[in-house]
């Protein structure tokens, strides 16, 4: 299927039919009255198992079962997600993400017990179990992670309910939100356009049009604000309510539990940031303001090209050798498994109606294989979100061998693989450079880029740290949102950035706060070690390539700690995050040498 927009003729769009033909195919019922016999049996089979010894033959069979469940579950949900989110207005799309979410949860709850029992056993019985049946050294790391949620878990009951329930409560909030979103058709000089397509045109090259793009967000999501402002205060609440019954400290804590990283190491990353705000953004902003010809920037000048810039519109398959080209020149291998999403339709790549904001690559079940989905449209920053995306899609490509409990990452490492595929086809082009004003321009779009994803998004953590420890003195008007914003975003990007009013409601369509609180953090944690890790390749290139394939074919298998120990890196110490931060400030250095 291929589709024409703005220009763009024949986009590709994916082939979900290696998981299923169509929301209709009758092997989705059939696949899950087998699952339902398969949970039945494990029930049958476990539910008792743990009132005695398990020894570890049975405990890996056990294991391998409720894995297998577990990834059959998946792919129907996987296939069920990937069509709502690349149409949230079609109504049979929508009534199998319903049904596949409803279904799930009650199958999913009724094999719960499992994870409970396997918390309560001590390191010293899983120690033994290894000792004594060595094929479950395999699962040693998954136990360790699941043995860490035991003080936070509820009785076998509360946890089934909470899973039950799920499908009408936090979720459905989810779904309201996302549906609303998708659904709103913005006003933009006398053209109806998604709510995607006004975002980007905040980074035309037209001062006017930008303005424009941005009091157009603006009116668009005022009309949906009181919605957005109950959503947000229904699933802080909810959180809140959450974080008690499982004696979580703070807000955060339970994310960074599912990020396996420590509390401390979090809050140096933050401090670092913030601390670097005036050396970084602060002193980008001043710079980019004087080659606008401007005294100040206005919020929505912030991703303005240079007036050198041409940033003329990219087409598909230029993107495509853009990054395939920056990809091979590191490693053939990573750029061979890229190609295949490319050749085998992985990729769902036009702008649409009703097709979600945003880009992700969806790592589906080690059965199958990741998609990817973008809104492409033909920019540079589109072709570094493609070349994000890849990453992320080589990485759940080559973690598949870990199995379905042992493929995933934590956000922190998941973004590893994206950022240094970013990374890498932005050294490729730069090395590329014609002349001087092509080089400015490629440095201002990666500076950019790197604010975004490193000052912004701890800027955005705080504004989440804010809402949900103000919102536990009580409910949360949308002037209270506004003004939460306004200070974070002031303290992040400064004195030569004005926040106009128009802006204060933009912290509405930022979808992770509503999807995963705190998951913003995991973007500057990535780019951070990712600069690092490019840094350690240019000092050290021998052997480099072959140290990176191994952490990324580890998958979930390892903690943080033991992926990086080859790297030699120690994440606790804010040097190591100074060192990461510092190489967005060289590339600000060179860019002021320029001019």
């Amino acid at each position: 299927m291929s589709n024409n927009i703005e220009g763009f003729v024949d986009l590709p769009t994916w082939d979900l039919s290696d998981l299923y033909q169509s929301s209709s195919d009758p092997k989705i019922d059939q696949d899950f009255k087998s699952i339902e016999n398969q949970v039945d049996s494990f029930v049958k089979s476990y539910s008792k198992a743990f009132d005695k010894d398990l020894d570890g033959s049975a405990l890996v069979q056990a294991i391998e079962a409720y894995e297998n469940i577990s990834e059959s579950l998946g792919k129907i949900m996987t296939f069920a997600v990937l069509n709502y989110y690349g149409d949230l207005n079609n109504a049979d799309y929508r009534a199998l993400y319903q049904q596949a979410q409803e279904k799930v949860s009650l199958l999913s709850a009724k094999i719960v017990f499992f994870t409970l029992a396997l918390a309560k056993l001590s390191a010293d019985e899983i120690a033994k179990a290894i000792a004594v049946t060595p094929e479950l050294r395999k699962y040693d790391h998954w136990l360790k992670i699941v043995r860490q949620y035991q003080p936070h878990q509820m009785s076998e009951e509360l946890e089934r309910y909470a899973v039950e329930k799920s499908v009408t409560g936090r979720n459905a909030w989810i779904r309201l939100y996302d549906e609303t979103l998708a659904s709103m058709q913005l006003s933009f000089d006398g053209q109806s356009l998604p709510l995607e397509a006004v975002v980007h045109k905040m980074s035309d090259k037209d001062g006017d049009v930008r303005k424009r793009a941005a009091h157009s967000l603006n009116a668009g999501l005022q009309g949906q604000l009181p919605l957005f402002t109950t959503v947000t205060n229904v699933l802080a609440k909810d959180k809140e309510i959450d974080d008690k019954w499982r004696n979580f400290p703070k807000s955060d804590s339970s994310r960074h539990l599912d990020n396996q990283i420590e509390p401390e190491v979090v809050e140096t990353l933050a401090d670092c940031v913030r601390q670097n705000y005036t050396n970084l953004s602060h002193r980008y902003y001043a710079l980019k303001a004087k080659m606008l010809g401007q005294s100040r920037l206005e919020y929505w000048d912030r991703n303005a090209p240079l007036p050198i810039d041409d940033d003329a519109h990219i087409s598909w398959p230029v993107a495509r050798k853009m990054v395939l080209d920056a990809y091979s020149s590191f490693s053939p291998t990573i750029a061979g498994i890229a190609e295949e999403f490319f050749d085998k339709n992985w990729i769902d790549v036009p702008t649409r109606p009703g097709k979600t904001s945003g880009a992700f690559s969806h790592p589906a079940v080690p059965s199958a294989h990741p998609y990817i989905l973008l809104n492409y449209q033909g920019r540079r920053r589109d072709v570094m979100t493609l070349a994000h995306e890849l990453g992320h899609g080589v990485h759940q490509m080559m973690s598949r061998a870990q199995g379905y409990l042992l493929s995933d990452t934590p956000l922190t490492v998941a973004e590893t693989a994206s950022v240094f595929g970013e990374m890498l086809t932005f050294r490729h082009l730069l090395d590329g450079c014609q002349t001087a004003d092509e080089r400015k321009a490629l440095l201002a779009g990666k500076i950019d880029d790197m604010i975004n994803t490193v000052v912004r998004q701890i800027a955005f953590y705080h504004f989440e740290q804010q809402v949900h420890k103000a919102r536990r003195q009580g409910e949360l008007s949308p002037d209270d949102l506004a003004s939460i914003w306004r200070r974070t975003q002031e303290e992040a990007l400064g004195g030569a950035v004005n926040i106009d009013p128009v802006t204060e409601s933009f912290w509405a369509y930022i979808s992770h706060f509503i999807h995963t609180p705190f998951y913003v953090y995991a973007y500057a944690f990535g780019d951070c070690l990712v600069n690092s890790l490019y840094a350690f390749y240019i000092k050290h290139p021998e052997g480099f390539e072959g140290k990176y394939i191994d952490l990324l074919k580890a998958g979930g298998s390892k903690g943080y700690q033991d992926l990086l120990q080859p790297f030699g890196f120690d994440l606790k110490h804010e040097a190591f995050w100074q060192g990461g931060l510092q190489m967005i400030a060289d590339l600000i250095d060179e860019l002021e040498g320029l001019f």
